[in-house]
């Protein structure tokens, strides 16, 4: 068993049960970011679950630090844990306890490497459809904030679950997301809000930002991937019993209600 594969193993209990690690064994956890990848293939193979797409964490400057990273991290989703939109979704075990909201693009054909960095114009081409989002983070860590950005990719990059929501049908291309406003409301009273800004500047950036980050360490979005770019609002605190819509303005909304 490979270094990678024994802390995979480590992680598995605590994301199978949503429960927390204290950290990795000294012995296996992993230094790099590549070392945190290869984990994180490892933890995807050992749930026997199968990854649906990716995830974007810390797309901000405040949230980088934290959870005391250098920069964003990708995270792969797992089917077990996508939800419909206004799904109730459990707190049990979920130590963050936060509602994101995000813009998602599902890609239509495979970003593949080139002899240079991607492109926002050359990853978008490669997208078919624009939805939007409500995740769910959580981390098998119970002191995520200190646990390092190795570790942090391995455990999925703190993903949780994910509310997707259908292809947005009002045409967006030309929209300038970046500037575009995004509120989350709880019982009809706004509690957060922002702009796409929020993520790397512009979540086209971050999804362009993810197609290099992937290349880099050997992997690469494929045809059928679901990619959430990261909160467009501070992350908003729920608890059992909320009911929060995430506002899209013309683009729609997604809801989601909490449970124990």
């Amino acid at each position: 068993m490979t270094t990678f594969e024994k802390a995979a193993q480590q992680l598995l209990p605590a994301w199978l049960n949503s429960h927390q690690l204290t950290a990795l064994d000294p012995a296996h956890r992993p230094q790099s970011r590549a070392d945190g990848y290869e984990t994180q293939r490892a933890l995807c193979a050992a749930t026997q679950d199968s990854a649906y797409g990716w995830k974007i964490a810390a797309t901000s400057v405040a949230g980088q630090k934290h959870i005391g990273v250098s920069g964003p991290l990708a995270g792969r989703l797992l089917r077990s844990r996508r939800l419909s939109p206004a799904a109730s979704v459990s707190l049990n075990g979920n130590v963050m306890r936060v509602m994101e909201a995000e813009f998602a693009f599902h890609l239509g054909q495979d970003v593949l490497g080139a002899s240079h960095a991607l492109t926002q114009d050359e990853v978008m081409a490669c997208v078919d459809t624009l939805h939007l989002a409500i995740e769910i983070p959580n981390s098998r860590y119970s002191d995520f904030e200190h646990a390092g950005e190795a570790s942090l990719i391995a455990d999925f990059a703190c993903a949780g679950h994910v509310l997707m929501g259908p292809a947005v049908s009002t045409p967006w291309r030309d929209k300038a997301l970046n500037l575009h406003e995004v509120q989350v409301g709880h019982d009809g009273v706004v509690v957060a809000q922002g702009t796409g800004a929020n993520v790397l500047g512009d979540p086209r950036l971050a999804l362009t930002w993810l197609a290099n980050e992937l290349i880099a360490h050997g992997m690469f979005l494929k045809r059928g991937d679901m990619v959430i770019t990261g909160t467009c609002v501070v992350p908003v605190t729920v608890a059992e019993g909320d009911h929060m819509v995430a506002d899209f303005g013309d683009l729609g909304q997604i809801a989601a209600a909490f449970t124990a």
